[in-house]
């Protein structure tokens, strides 16, 4: 989808969209009752599945606005009694952070679907206590589909705090480098089974995306438990190497985000001669709110977040660059930290 870079052409086929029509029924316990509001770009496998497949073999209406605005979301969902909204999770972000979400009645909602990145806990907990909806998040990608997914039958803690567990029909591993596979733990998770894509038009990247042995790669590090939750930790590229120490950049976002001017925030690896790397911030701020950098440290401090991980660097932007699926563009965050730091 173009968050770390340049997006690529993916060949999905009709079964995936099958598969993930009858999973998405059987976890949200879908009806022809429902109105589904999907507001991802339908380009995308998350977008076809929410805008096309499921409404049409259920026979649902079907809400959709022309481009993502959480203000004219919440209007939708207000007007036309929306009980199914699909968004990522940067757009669900941003449709908390919004006052539209207060001033409009989102009481129909009775399902979210999400995945893209970790919801913050907090703001989550409390759209569902707002809405009264029960928020169902999942893990995979355009190339891979579904990993694992949460469903109603879920408490809570499972449902906010992990993507839920691995579905039955994939097989999944985790590689720690080329050595360590293992199917629990801690690693880079790779996959075979129904959900998966024919990869990228023209064979482009294939060993990179496969393994000798033909599993389809992420570029995430996860981690399963003893149930088969799993959690994603951070992608490969989003972990912040300071003097040596690995630190994930969901794990700071997350508490970042529990900051009440927070509306969406971002972190990234800035360069540093003395480190190699630090953390740097970025961050979407809620109407007529301000931060700064003490402000924001002295509140992760009192949250009790370990003083290696705290943000050395705070930039606000009005918006921050979104992908062509709707989730932040983290590589262009680094080149703007990066351009930013070679010009001072």
């Amino acid at each position: 989808s173009g968050t770390t870079g340049l997006p690529k052409c993916v060949v999905h086929t009709q079964n995936r969209w099958h598969y993930f029509h009858h999973k998405a029924v059987a976890n949200g316990e879908l009806t022809p009752d429902d109105v589904f509001l999907p507001v991802i770009p339908t380009p995308f496998g998350f977008g076809i599945w929410t805008s096309h497949t499921t409404p049409i073999q259920l026979g649902t209406t079907t809400v959709l606005i022309e481009r993502f605005d959480a203000a004219a979301t919440c209007a939708a969902i207000e007007r036309h009694r929306a009980t199914v909204l699909c968004c990522v999770s940067t757009q669900l972000m941003m449709i908390l952070a919004n006052d539209a979400s207060r001033r409009h009645d989102l009481s129909s909602l009775r399902v979210v679907f999400t995945g893209g990145e970790p919801l913050p806990y907090t703001q989550a907990a409390q759209f569902e206590d707002l809405t009264g909806v029960t928020i169902l998040q999942f893990y995979g990608s355009n190339e891979t589909g579904m990993l694992s997914a949460t469903t109603t039958r879920d408490t809570r803690h499972h449902r906010l705090r992990t993507a839920g567990r691995i579905i039955p029909e994939m097989q999944v591993r985790l590689f720690d480098g080329d050595r360590d596979v293992t199917d629990s733990g801690r690693g880079q998770p790779a996959c075979r089974g129904p959900a998966l894509s024919l990869g990228y038009l023209g064979g482009t990247d294939h060993d990179k995306l496969y393994t000798a042995d033909g599993w389809m790669r992420m570029g995430d590090i996860c981690e399963v438990d003893s149930q088969g939750y799993l959690r994603l930790t951070g992608r490969t590229s989003d972990f912040i190497i300071r003097g040596g120490k690995n630190i994930s950049a969901v794990e700071v976002e997350e508490v970042v985000a529990t900051h009440p001017a927070v509306a969406v925030v971002a972190a990234v690896a800035m360069p540093d001669p003395l480190f190699g790397e630090r953390v740097c911030v970025f961050a979407e701020l809620k109407d007529g709110a301000t931060l700064d950098l003490p402000t924001l440290v002295e509140h992760l401090l009192a949250q009790g977040l370990s003083k290696e991980l705290l943000p050395e660097r705070l930039e606000i932007l009005d918006e921050l660059p979104r992908s062509s699926g709707g989730k932040i563009a983290k590589g262009q965050l680094r080149d703007i930290i990066r351009s930013t730091l070679e010009k001072s």
